[in-house]
């Protein structure tokens, strides 16, 4: 099976049906978009306290009588996930795309001016230049060794090495070091303006929904505004922020929140930080000291250090991300605002020149719209349509039927 036929069955299925139903709300209903957030706010706290599935507890017999079995439940959301990804990739899927086919109807043979021109268009896209290198060079002895000499059919092999660029590492890593029975600590950081406290919100809401305790603290306590803004966004998704006042130490607050959680049962509390990366050394040493009041209560905490990215600043998202790998051990990226850019390749130069896994991305402004990061979601995202025009509709459905 080729890569692209892959992928379209994966993702592809029912795509347009995705699509109404993801769109059919806001079509039929004439609720104002906070007044229907909320209300989905309160069913899927209500859904995850009363109806939550231990999947791995299952017994197949538990997906009889008209239940779906464990496959088509994974094969819809897959579909979800696909249709998610489309939709929030657009911007981009429309300049990938575009400039793609552009250059493989300039260049049909596959010779050095050709490669050059893609490594042009590859940086232009924030790929990174280390990156690209490394990805056209791939596709140089990929070339080579399938003895291709039209452009035409490399199309499937540069997304299928994109890929591969990204899953070269552990893909353990992308996964939230999140497990039951302890209370899980999330340290946020990243510059102000960058969508941190709208991606806790967002992270919160998202675990809530899967049944979760968690409580917020309120630790950028620098920012004008900050703590109150947290706290709106407590009251919208109904958690409880830990917070002081204004000018008080960081260290304090989590200290505070700690306790709390620690007391309310909580399985997660998520920390805001300040966003001052002006003075290095500030901020390293706030870091630092934060870090070592949770490690006291909690000796492995926090267990996940992710850092908000703004995927519409291209390259400036590498260099804040270098920054603060200088100053604390980041375990993960959430690049926000992903749905904003024309130019979607950062993901690539984070993962590939940085090491850091990139967790969660922003693909819109409903609070369902943080996502998992999934490589392959990703490169769908950004090569739907010409996934889809390559491969026949007939071909699917024979693969169906065979």
């Amino acid at each position: 099976m080729s890569f692209f036929k892959r992928l379209k069955d994966k993702f592809a299925k029912n795509d347009k049906d995705q699509a109404e139903a993801i769109e059919s709300p806001a079509q039929e209903s004439d609720v104002p978009q906070e007044e229907s957030e909320q209300q989905s706010i309160e069913e899927t706290t209500q859904n995850a306290k009363d109806n939550s599935i231990d999947w791995n507890s299952q017994g197949d017999d538990e997906f009889d009588d008209g239940l779906i079995s464990i496959e088509e439940f994974e094969e819809i959301e897959s579909q979800k996930l696909g249709a998610k990804f489309r939709e929030g990739l657009e911007k981009s899927r429309a300049n990938f795309q575009n400039q793609l086919n552009h250059l493989l109807a300039h260049y049909r043979k596959v010779d050095e001016d050709f490669f050059e021109a893609l490594e042009e268009m590859l940086i232009q896209a924030d790929v990174g230049f280390n990156t690209v290198m490394e990805l056209v060079d791939e596709l140089r002895m990929e070339a080579k060794r399938r003895n291709i000499t039209e452009t035409e059919d490399l199309r499937e092999v540069i997304v299928e090495k994109i890929v591969e660029i990204y899953h070269q590492e552990d893909d353990k890593l992308e996964e939230m070091n999140i497990e039951e029975g302890r209370l899980n600590v999330i340290l946020m950081v990243g510059v102000n303006g960058v969508g941190k406290t709208t991606t806790i919100g967002k992270l919160a809401h998202r675990y809530q929904a899967q049944g979760k305790k968690v409580m917020l603290a309120a630790g950028d306590t620098f920012r004008a505004g900050a703590i109150e803004q947290l706290e709106v966004w407590g009251e919208r998704v109904g958690v409880e922020v830990i917070r002081q006042n204004e000018g008080s130490d960081p260290a304090a607050v989590m200290y505070d929140a700690i306790n709390a959680a620690k007391n309310k049962g909580a399985d997660i509390l998520i920390c805001d930080t300040a966003g001052r990366l002006q003075n290095k050394q500030n901020l390293m040493n706030e870091l630092e000291k934060v870090k070592r009041v949770i490690s006291r209560s909690i000796p492995e905490a926090p267990h996940e250090v992710l850092l908000c990215l703004d995927a519409t600043t291209g390259q400036n998202a590498l260099s804040q991300a270098k920054s603060f790998k200088e100053v604390t051990n980041v375990t993960g990226i959430v690049l926000t605002k992903l749905d904003g850019t024309a130019k979607g390749g950062i993901v690539l130069a984070i993962r590939n020149e940085l090491h850091i896994p990139v967790k969660f991305v922003g693909l819109g402004e409903k609070l369902d719209d943080l996502q998992p990061f999934d490589a392959e979601s990703y490169v769908y995202g950004l090569f739907a349509d010409m996934i889809e025009q390559n491969v026949p509709e007939d071909d699917s459905e024979a693969q169906d039927n065979a």
